[in-house]
């Protein structure tokens, strides 16, 4: 993948800031794109709920700021999600990316990053949203499993589709190594939306994500 010929053209690094609550493969695949030059990106911040979350070493050894937000800390979701927002604000991102952040977002934090909040999900959506999506996918028996990327808004792994990568489920397949498959997919396609996004070229309309201004379709691409 590489930006488009116009992408570096008057166009400051889109400021973006992750949300992680484990390893961070998916922040590793942006920090390398960012320092490899294949994402007009800066990534401001890395936050995460788990003060041992790798993801946090991931960010701190390419020198980015980080900050933990314990939710046990908290009331409840609301006062957490109030927080949040106060912290991540202060980091003025034009992008807030969910990176493996294991935590149901309320509608108040949903609605004030509505439109540029990005996740991705280890299933081919709508199907499998939430939690065990490869063992899911296993036991029901299908002949292909995978990840999407959407626009997050109030309803679970709900938001509008962009894009979709598809992998054979294979004779064979454990939960392990057929996660193993789809994270590798992931990498690729978060990257991808990413930099559409710092382009310019993508963007939630309504209750659709649209890429150069024409509608994706709702099971995005493959």
């Amino acid at each position: 993948m590489s930006p488009s010929q116009n992408s570096h053209v008057n166009r400051a690094p889109l400021r973006v800031v992750v949300l992680i609550s484990g390893s961070g493969s998916n922040l590793q695949a942006l920090i390398d794109g960012q320092q490899q030059g294949l994402l007009d990106i800066d990534i401001v911040a890395v936050l995460s709920n788990k003060a041992d979350a790798y993801g946090l070493i991931r960010a701190e050894t390419a020198g980015i700021a980080t900050r933990v937000l314990n939710h046990r800390d908290f009331a409840d979701r609301d006062s957490y999600d109030q927080a949040l927002i106060t912290c991540i604000d202060e980091f003025e991102p034009q992008l807030l990316v969910l990176a493996g952040f294991m935590r149901i977002l309320t509608p108040t934090f949903t609605q004030h990053y509505l439109g540029r909040t990005l996740n991705i999900h280890p299933s081919l959506l709508p199907k499998y949203p939430g939690l065990h999506t490869h063992q899911r996918a296993l036991e029901a028996g299908d002949s292909e499993h995978g990840a999407s990327v959407h626009f997050v808004t109030a309803e679970l792994d709900g938001g509008p589709v962009i894009l979709q990568a598809r992998v054979p489920v294979e004779s064979g397949d454990t939960e392990d190594s057929l996660a193993a498959r789809v994270l590798t997919q992931e990498h690729i396609i978060y990257a991808q939306v990413v930099q559409w996004f710092a382009e310019g070229r993508l963007r939630l309309n309504g209750d659709r994500a649209e890429l150069d201004g024409a509608p994706l379709s709702t099971t995005g691409a493959s």
